[in-house]
This record gives C-alpha cells, sequence and structure tokens, in this order.
C-alpha cells in the first residue's frame, strides 16, 4: 500500500512547552503537591493518561468553566493548560494559597492581549471561535463586549450598534471557516478591523493536507476527539480535497475493513498529538497487505 505521510506532525511549539512544564513539575520535590491540571493539558487522552500513571490529576468537565473547575481545588499546585484561562482564576487560586503553574500558549496569550487592547480602545470584539473550547472561554469571558460567533447563524442573529468592530479568531480554527466567516463579516460591517490569529502550527498542518492530500483513496487524522485542530483537519479533507476520511486515536482504532479498495492513503495527525502515536498508524498501513 502506497503510504503519504504528511507533515508536519507531532507537537506544536506551544503544546511541547506545556507538557514540559508538567514533567518538570513531577521531578521537582519542591513543587507542592498534589499536582492538578485545570483541564486536558492538550486535548488528546494519550497523554492525560500518562500524566496520570505520573501522579498528576487532571480535573475537566466540559460542562464546567475554569473557574467552577478551580473552586473546587483546595491545596497544593495548579497547572494552567496551554489553552489559556482568564486572569480572575489565576488570581483566585493564588488568593487561596494554591501555587500555579502557567503553560498557557504564547500564541493564546498574545490574542487575549490583543482582545483586550481593543476593548479599551473603545471597540466590541467578535471573536470566531469554538462554543465550549476552553480557549474561546479565555477570551468570551473577558467582557460581555466580545461576541463569539462559531457559525453564519451566530453571526445573522447579532446585532450591535457600536460601529467600532474588531474581528479576531482562535489560534487552531479553520482555514477555511474563518476565510468564509470573515467574508460574512464584511458584508454586515463592512468597517469592521481583522486580524488572523491562526498559529502556524494550525495554519501548516491544514494547508499541508490540502496540498498533498490529492489522489489518495482514503485519509487517517491521528488526534483525539476533543481536538479541535484535528477535527479541523478532518473537515477539511472531506470537503475540500473530497477524501473518505477517519478520525483515529491511535492504531487501535485501525479495521482491516476500512482499507476495502484502498491502494493510497496519506496519514495526518493533530497538533496535540505524539508522534509515536502517528508513526504507529503509519506502520500499520505499511505493512496492511
Amino acid at each position: 500500500m502506497n503510504v503519504i505521510e504528511i507533515r508536519p506532525r507531532g507537537f506544536c511549539p506551544g503544546v511541547y512547552h506545556a507538557i514540559q512544564l508538567v514533567e518538570e513539575a513531577i521531578n521537582n520535590p519542591q513543587v507542592r503537591r498534589p499536582i492538578t491540571i485545570l483541564g486536558m493539558i492538550v486535548h488528546n487522552r494519550h497523554v492525560v493518561d500518562d500524566l496520570a500513571r505520573k501522579g498528576v490529576v487532571t480535573l475537566d468537565d466540559p460542562t464546567k468553566t475554569r473557574q467552577e473547575l478551580a473552586d473546587q481545588i483546595q491545596d497544593g499546585t495548579v497547572i494552567i493548560t496551554a489553552h489559556g484561562i482568564l486572569p480572575e482564576v489565576i488570581s483566585s487560586l493564588q488568593k487561596r494559597g494554591i501555587d500555579v503553574i502557567d503553560a498557557s500558549c504564547r500564541d493564546v496569550l498574545r490574542t487575549q492581549q490583543l482582545v483586550k487592547q481593543k476593548l479599551e480602545e473603545g471597540f466590541d470584539v467578535l471573536y470566531l471561535g469554538k462554543e465550549g473550547h476552553p480557549e474561546a472561554e479565555s477570551v468570551v469571558l473577558l467582557s460581555d463586549k466580545v461576541h463569539l460567533i462559531s457559525s453564519e447563524t451566530d453571526l445573522n442573529s447579532l446585532s450591535i450598534k457600536n460601529h467600532n468592530l474588531f474581528v479576531t479568531n482562535q489560534t487552531t480554527f479553520s482555514i477555511r471557516d474563518l476565510a468564509s466567516l470573515r467574508s460574512a463579516i464584511s458584508i454586515k460591517y463592512p468597517k469592521s478591523v481583522f486580524s488572523d490569529e491562526i498559529c502556524d502550527a494550525t495554519r501548516m498542518r491544514q494547508e499541508a493536507l490540502i496540498k498533498y492530500n490529492q489522489g489518495v483513496d482514503l485519509c487517517l487524522i491521528v488526534g483525539d476527539p476533543r481536538s479541535n485542530n484535528s477535527k479541523n483537519l478532518v473537515k477539511i479533507s472531506e470537503q475540500e480535497t473530497h477524501t473518505l476520511t477517519y478520525l483515529v486515536g491511535s492504531v487501535e482504532d485501525l479495521k482491516p475493513s476500512m482499507f476495502e479498495g484502498v491502494q493510497t492513503v496519506s496519514v495526518s495527525s493533530g497538533a496535540s498529538t505524539p508522534n509515536y502515536l502517528t508513526q504507529s498508524v503509519i506502520d500499520y498501513c505499511r505493512n496492511l497487505n
């Protein structure tokens, strides 16, 4: 079977930095225990399970805000995930004597600072992102003048009197969805000011998928179902390259029936997927007769 390995793959710099901070905390006896991560450090179950075996507690509930999760913690050290968080959550933890390690991605922090600046300048902010995603939460809850836009339906239902509108986005947003929503916003609010905040790791993966996912019978995206950037790769593969695509967490999700009639398969992965998981999928495909 012909296998096309689409690069880049493996952890992006933000994910690598976050996991490195957790490992350093684990290996440092001076870090107060228990070590609790506020949400999944990155959206990958294999990473979370590996840290659990090392004694790290992941406090995660998609139905609760980061503040609500933080209120459950009584002592020890809390690690903020790569997705960012409201500064008020960190302050509330520190006021209760809990140590905090901030593993927020620098790209996420930059977007937060940009939104704060525009709010101070009197803008309303249209934030293009996924509802319920922790990165989106960390921006949308900054002010009631930040409006989450996940689809054109959200945009159509929006009514803003402020003529000063600033438009930005979640760093892991789909480049195709971003272009479509920006176009629709330009029509409805032609004086809007735009800033594209898709991070390089997300953009490079999506563009590489469009470029190299041509003439293949099947595409495998290795990633967690909770990973927004992984699911966006699936969406782009299906909608932009019109390829049969599966999101798989690991080689354990592969079945021989997936490959019936397949001569060429492409493999890509989300930015929060460990490289060994992707390599095992590639090896499986290469060894499949």
